[in-house]
């Protein structure tokens, strides 16, 4: 991680921070902010939001109640001038004398009409009893503004005139049907004998040239008797004009929703699909210099982690993975270069002792080069072993299934088994371990390895006359192992680094007995299992960090 606080890869890239910004940079240029081109996802956010706004338009068309109630409310006013014309009718009939309205006997039919004021293009016809027309009159319209309220222009109706034009050039490719509707006075006539019947009767689907009209019916009575039929009819074509004009309106709002449908998800798009698209580069770009084999610059995985959602967690985990691997390829480096110096010395130990071997005559001399041989290959030998141990430790962790054991339990057969060991060596072995048991979730094995490599330390720093303490306690949701002893301690220089790999603190005679990976090891087996370790003195007293250290103390927390 540079001083920036940009997650970089590799610290031997020469290039200049900003030629990777450069080519982001050049990247969003040539996509573009709003750009389709090349963004699958944008395509799609488009694409769904347009699908939902389409099925919300199609489920309004089809169920467009405000259409249906202007319908009714039109039925209901045809239904009603229909009866206050009958009306009209029967005020002028005379009372008592029969009435035949077919002859003009009693009132003149076409006269009474004719002095109707009724809207423009709405009809009305006088039928006789045997269904026979007696006459008929359109109106004119009513006068200055009363027509405005029966209009059934709409308006301008640009986008269904062009959807219907369409429709009609795939219509006229298909056969048709050709064959005209009957008069409307025929269709009137067929309601003449139901009225009589049951008095008011509605059609709402009255076939005229121009489209369909409604049409109410309303008998002329004179006392009881049916002297004729009333037939009002709304202007020709005014279902089509209605609905023509709903869906006018329906599109014009639907083509406004889509336009801002497609902006809110092009915007949307690209608050999602540029911040993907530029973590996806930075990952790229370095790969593409890897397959290229070019010399590498810093590669910047974009900060957007103030982002409070999903992208914001994307770019916060791939910056620490890339940091987690930065780290990793740096450690393994300095792995690489500790082994190679931690072998060299004892190579150059053999390289001389071999040289020297040649040289010299006297036996014991040789006896002496001999031992030294041979304690070099040892050390080699556990060296490359103690690597090759390491080295899998990583994938062992992973690969190994946790299972929940009694530390307890394992603790007390460690204790009995090393226990022995520093007893034979005159050292007192003390245990002090709770009562019960304490179940952790973890791989015995290895935190066996653990407590093996801090007990075999302690008895190996310990001689004739000198203790080692074990003792566990729980603590809420922790359990702490310790390993004490009261050998020399701990040099205070050395206690911030006794976890490294290879560092070795030991008397001369010990040389080359270790490879100074245990404690390492140790530390990476606990820090897998969510736990930590740590080594410091036993002193005296807390106040005076000055005194000789009494010994060594090694603390192991692990989660329960």
């Amino acid at each position: 991680m540079d001083k920036s606080g940009d997650v970089v890869l590799g610290d031997d890239w020469v290039v200049p921070d900003n030629t990777v910004e450069r080519e982001l940079q050049d990247s969003r240029a040539q996509r573009g902010y709003l750009s389709l081109k090349n963004s699958p996802l944008t395509r799609r956010i488009i694409t769904f939001n347009l699908i939902a706004l389409n099925i919300l338009a199609a489920g309004i068309l089809y169920l467009s109640a405000s259409r249906d109630s202007f319908i009714d409310q039109r039925i209901a006013n045809l239904a009603s001038d229909a009866v206050l014309i009958s009306n009209v009718f029967e005020v002028g009939l005379p009372s008592g004398a029969p009435v035949n309205l077919a002859t003009g006997d009693g009132m003149d039919v076409q006269g009474r009409l004719q002095s109707l004021t009724m809207p423009k293009g709405v009809k009305a016809f006088v039928f006789d009893p045997t269904g026979a027309l007696i006459g008929g009159v359109e109106g004119a319209g009513l006068g200055g503004d009363l027509d405005a309220l029966f209009e059934t222009d709409q308006g301008a109706t640009f986008i269904t005139d062009a959807l219907a034009g369409v429709w009609g050039l795939v219509a006229g490719a298909l056969p048709a049907d050709t064959q005209l509707p009957a008069p409307v006075t025929d269709q009137l006539s067929e309601l003449v004998a139901p009225t009589i019947s049951n008095g008011l009767q509605v059609r709402t689907n009255l076939s005229t040239p121009d489209g369909l009209a409604f049409a109410a019916t309303s008998p002329i009575l004179q006392g009881d008797t049916t002297v004729g039929i009333v037939a009002v009819v709304s202007a020709s074509g005014e279902i089509e004009a209605i609905a023509r004009s709903e869906r006018e309106r329906m599109f014009q709002m639907f083509i406004i929703a889509t336009l801002v449908s497609i902006g809110l998800s092009l915007v949307l798009a690209s608050t999602i699909a540029n911040p993907l698209s530029d973590l996806a580069e930075a990952a790229e770009l370095g790969r593409d210099r890897d397959a290229r084999k070019m010399r590498h610059n810093r590669i910047r995985i974009p900060d957007l982690t103030a982002r409070p959602d999903e992208i914001g967690r994307l770019s916060g985990a791939l910056r620490g993975m890339v940091s987690a691997l930065y780290n990793r390829i740096e450690g393994n480096e300095q792995f690489a270069a500790d082994v190679a110096h931690e072998i060299k010395n004892p190579l150059a130990s053999l390289r001389s002792a071999v040289g020297t071997l040649r040289m010299v005559k006297r036996d014991d001399q040789r006896e002496k080069l001999l031992d030294v041989i041979e304690h070099d290959v040892r050390r080699l030998d556990r060296l490359v072993s103690d690597i090759s141990n390491a080295s899998r430790l990583d994938s062992e962790l992973v690969k190994e299934e946790e299972e929940e054991f009694n530390l307890l339990q394992m603790l007390n057969n460690l204790n009995q088994y090393l226990g022995e060991d520093a007893r034979a060596k005159g050292i007192e072995y003390i245990t002090d371990m709770p009562a019960g048991q304490i179940r952790v979730n973890g791989l015995e094995a290895r935190l066996a390895q653990v407590f093996v490599n801090l007990i075999t330390n302690a008895i190996s720093f310990c001689e004739e006359g000198d203790a080692i303490r074990v003792w566990a306690r729980k603590r809420e949701n922790r359990v702490l192992i310790v390993v004490e002893d009261t050998g020399p301690g701990i040099p205070d220089q050395a206690l911030t680094k006794i976890f490294k790999r290879f560092y070795s603190q030991r008397p001369e005679e010990h040389f080359g007995n270790n490879s100074g990976l245990g404690l390492a090891i140790s530390k990476q087996i606990v820090e897998a299992h969510g736990g930590v370790i740590w080594a410091e003195n036993i002193r005296p007293t807390e106040a005076d960090i000055t005194s000789e250290p009494l010994g060594a103390r090694f603390v192991v927390g692990l989660p329960v």
